[in-house]
Order: structure tokens, then sequence, then C-alpha cells
């Protein structure tokens, strides 16, 4: 007989039915936590073994196994916790090791919410932020920009770890995400994107003249505070005034990296804490004595809504204990610790969220964010410019351009920006400067570490160290 797969769906289904009816029973409003779970437990066993003896079709039990495992971690309503098949399970640990194949996104899967009229919105995936130097990176995605479609098929009705599987796959290989931008419906566009090996950068550094040090941590690896290191050294030889770390679009990593790096900064005291229901799980970290960079030397960080998890803990630490300046916009909220698990005797394993983050001052920011102290962020396009975008994107027209033209001149730029104008006046001549600049950047072999031309609020940090004070955006 053959073999068929049913849908996981349909198993959660039964089994949600069957808990239900155990527990409107009168004998279970009597029930001990202990009795109760091993009543249910009885009533899964009861289940599997219906669904295995009695489906129309012969069934596998690992097929049923994994529909199972797959719904109680949905049934958490959390993102962050997620059943792991096999190859999901094993695709992880390549990004721990700081390289894996795909695309090169750090992704989110939405909550459903209302809209304006208070009709549910689709659950559509979240970009919290592109990697350096990778396919989506260099095609211009960026936070905040909601992936609805993967090769045509809605990533509404897909969890988490389904939208990654698609994402992934053979290196030169092809995949089509079709992204909004903004909140209309009519932002969206088509961006092809072929897989690479994904290699995960760290920090990049350089001095900004007039003695500003430039620190970007693009993500927290277990290699970052040695680069960290590296680059405090090099600015002490070159004798830095100041500092900007830049966390913008870092989506976070390693906890034990992040304590590492802040430990650098600080002598002694909080830099984050952990609180779970189960008390291995609450932890203190604290800084040990001695630092890198010294107490008198004025910090400036960059934070946007693509800083997420371990960025928002050196955010919290440098905001709560009065250690620097935040310049940008809301961080993104995510406050809460994983830990991945093998499932034992079975492929595969779970990632499941056991606590939550604490900055020094008692706060957790999961869902909630980091507020800048000083807010400097691009104006916010209209509905008819991020149509306007939508349009530019989808001719593909910049992309070209500098493809035909790696190293533009200005008088080439300027004749191309002038076309541009004409076929797209909402737009303005300084976007279509930033995004033709920001194409040639990331399709150069060593792109500039820093863009004070185009780069607003790092012109305003910079801003802020000469003259005390920061301007509004414009």
């Amino acid at each position: 007989m053959q073999t068929k797969k049913i849908p996981w769906t349909l198993i959660t289904g039964v089994l949600i039915l069957f808990f239900i009816l155990a527990l409107l029973s009168p004998a279970a409003v009597a029930d001990t936590t202990d009795s109760k779970k091993q009543r249910l437990m009885y009533v899964l066993q009861y289940v599997f073994d219906f669904v295995q003896n009695n489906y129309v079709d012969e069934v596998d039990p690992e097929v049923i196994a994994e529909g199972a495992f797959k719904g109680i971690f949905e049934s958490l309503g959390d993102p962050h916790s997620a059943y792991l098949g096999e190859a999901e399970f094993r695709g992880l640990g390549d990004i721990t090791a700081g390289e894996f194949g795909g695309v090169g996104l750090y992704i989110n899967k939405q909550l459903i919410s209302k809209g304006p009229d208070g009709r549910d919105m689709p659950a559509y995936v979240e970009v919290v932020a592109p990697i350096e130097d990778t396919p989506a990176y260099r095609a211009g995605i960026q936070a905040g920009d909601l992936i609805v479609n993967v090769e045509g098929e809605s990533t509404d009705g897909l969890v988490l770890d389904e939208v990654v599987e698609k994402l992934r796959g053979p290196v030169g290989s092809t995949v089509t995400v079709t992204i909004q931008r903004g909140a209309s419906s009519g932002g969206r566009f088509d961006v092809p994107l072929s897989r690479a090996k994904i290699q995960v950068p760290t920090v990049k550094w350089a001095m900004i003249p007039g003695g500003t040090a430039y620190l970007r941590i693009i993500q927290f690896t277990r290699h970052t505070p040695e680069k960290v290191v590296e680059a405090i050294e090099a600015f002490t030889e070159q004798k830095y005034s100041r500092l900007i770390v830049d966390l913008r679009s870092n989506p976070g990593g390693l906890l034990d990296a992040v304590v590492q790096t802040a430990d650098l900064f600080f002598n002694d005291g909080v830099i984050v804490s952990t609180r779970s229901r189960l008390a291995v799980e609450n932890k203190i970290f604290e800084a040990t004595p001695g630092v890198m960079v010294p107490s008198s030397l004025p910090i400036v960080v960059l934070i946007d809504n693509g800083s997420a998890s371990a960025s928002e803990i050196f955010a919290g630490v440098i905001k709560d204990r009065d250690r620097g300046i935040l310049f940008g916009t809301k961080t993104y909220g995510k406050g809460s610790v994983q830990q991945v698990h093998s499932l034992p005797l079975a492929k595969g394993g779970f990632r499941l969220t056991m606590s939550r983050y604490y900055t020094p001052s008692g706060v957790t920011i999961d869902k909630i964010g980091i507020e800048p102290d000083r807010e400097v962020k691009e104006p916010d396009l209209t509905e008819a410019q991020t149509a306007e975008l939508s349009k530019l994107i989808e001719s593909r027209q910049i992309p070209k351009f500098v493809q035909d033209n790696p190293e533009p001149q200005e008088k080439q730029t300027a004749a191309f920006v002038s076309r541009l104008l004409a076929e797209f006046p909402g737009l303005g001549e300084r976007i279509l400067r930033r995004m033709v600049r920001g194409e040639v950047n990331r399709h150069m072999t060593s792109p500039p570490v820093y863009d004070m031309e185009y780069d607003m609020v790092l012109r305003e940090a910079v801003k802020y160290f000469s003259e005390g004070e920061v301007s509004e955006a414009r």
C-alpha cells in the first residue's frame, strides 16, 4: 500500500478536539497538574494510535509525530519558538558557525494584526535585517520590508521555518520574492535573488576626519569581541577622541558575544540580566574590572528598526548607564532568549524561548524596543512616492546603469539621475542619487566603510560631537 502524507494541520485539529473534550469532562475540574498531564498524554497517545490504525491511507508514524510537534510550538503564539525538521536543525548549525547558503536575510513572522479598518491583516514575513555583502543586501532589500510572496506563494499561510527553507537552495539558483515596502499594497515589487554561500561579517571600522572613530558592528558572532578589540587598538594608535558605534540593521547574535563586547566599555556593574520562571535561567551578567574605552570618551550609538536582540542589549546598557547617547530610530524589540535542543530518538529538534532579557534598569524591551535619545531619520515616503519607488525598483534601471558603469563619473551620474527625475519626479534628486550611490557601493569589492554625504544619521552624530546639538532631520 502506498504511504501518503496527511496535513499536519488536520492532525493538530484532531488533537485539539480531543483535548477540549477531555478538559470539559467533570473529572477535569478536580485534576491536579500532574494528573492532568498524564491524562492528556494518554489522549495524545490514543489519537496517535487511532489515526495510525484507522486513517483511510497508510500513514508514516513520523509524519503524524512531526505534525503534532509543529502544532505544539505554534500553539505558543511565539514566532521565535518552533519545531525544526532535520534539514532546518542542520541549517541552524550553519548559521551559528557563521556560514550558510541562502540569500542573506534575517526574517521574522509577523503576528496577525489589525488594519485601520479593524480587520485582520495578513501575517506576512518581515525582514529584520539584510546581511551585508549578500544577494539580498545588494538587491536593496531593507529592514522593515515585508516578504509577501516567495516564488508566487503567499507567506501568510506559511510558518517561519517553511519560508526559510524556500529561500535556501543550491548556490547559483534563483528565487523570486515579492517585497512590500510601506503600508500600501501599491508598494509591492518582485526581486529575483541569486542564492550564494553566505558568510556572516561581523565588524568594520574606520577613522572619520577630526578624531572620530567609527565602529560598525554588523552582527554579534563568536568573533565579534576580538574584532572590536582590534578596532579599539587601531583607534588608540590613531589617537581617537570620540567614538560612534553603528548598530543599525544589526539583527543580534550571541549573548556571550555582546556581553564580552560591552565589557570593554564598563569597569563593573550589570550589563544585562535574564529572567525566567525557571531559577536556573535567571542570570545576571556583569562587567569585569578594566576597560579598553576610557570612561571619559564620548560615545554615540546609532540604532534603527533593524537593531534587534543582542544589539539592543548593547544599546540598552549604554543608555541605562549613561555611557553614551543613542541616535536614530526605535529598535526592533526582540528581548527574548532561545535555546536549541535536539529531539531524543528522533531527527530534528526545536527552538524554545526560555527567558527574557532585561536592561540594567530592569526594563524588558520585548515587543517594545528601545527609543533613541535623539530621533534622526530619513523623511517618510508618501504613498505616491512609495508607488513610484516600487516602479523604479521593478524597472531595474539603477542596477543596469551600475552594471554598465561600475565606477560612474559625476557627469554620467548627473545625466542618469536627470533622466530618472523626468520619469519619477516625486522621488526627488537626493533620493535618486542616494539609491545610485548605494547600488554602486553594494557592488564594490571594498566599499567605503561609511558615507558622510548621504548617511543623514551618521552626519548628525558627527555634527553633535562638534557642536553639541542635533538639528531637525531634513
